[in-house]
């Protein structure tokens, strides 16, 4: 694999650190995609309420135009990245992205600010798992 570049930091959209751990990311030279960020910690609440007020169950609502907006952006991006980061904690989506990350052949890892209160052993698909910022980014740019 070449020299890592670009990556796509995964996330919630609940946690304020994103654009403070992206930035650090930048700063050790690497070209960071956390646009999905911007809309808030609120967005999917929302989406689902203007839904619902449609009178659209979560399966149609899925399909729609909003739906598949968010979701084409995101996926580009995600193709686009050569690695992922999931800045934990994390929910259904930024596992779902993890997976497609590492489906696609491409490294994933993990970053926890401190040790889970519940362990899992299927951590172990990802590239790696890290409790270090520090040593994360240096297994980044090992990557060769």
């Amino acid at each position: 694999m070449a020299k890592i570049q670009s990556i796509y930091l995964i996330g919630s959209l609940r946690n304020p650190n994103i654009p403070s751990f992206a930035n650090e990311l930048r700063t050790q030279g690497f070209d960071v995609f956390d646009d999905w960020f911007a809309p808030g910690p609120e967005t999917d609440e929302y989406w689902m309420k203007y839904e619902k007020a449609r009178g659209r169950r979560y399966d149609e609502a899925l399909g729609g135009y909003a739906a598949q907006h968010v979701f084409q952006f995101d996926f580009e991006h995600l193709q686009r990245a050569e690695a992922g980061v999931l800045l934990a904690p994390a929910g259904k989506s930024g596992h779902m992205e993890l997976g497609y990350i590492l489906g696609q052949g491409k490294k994933g890892f993990i970053l926890f600010d401190e040790e889970p209160e519940r362990w899992d052993v299927m951590l172990n698909f990802a590239s790696g798992v890290f409790f270090d910022k520090q040593l994360l980014f240096a297994a980044l740019k090992a990557v060769a």
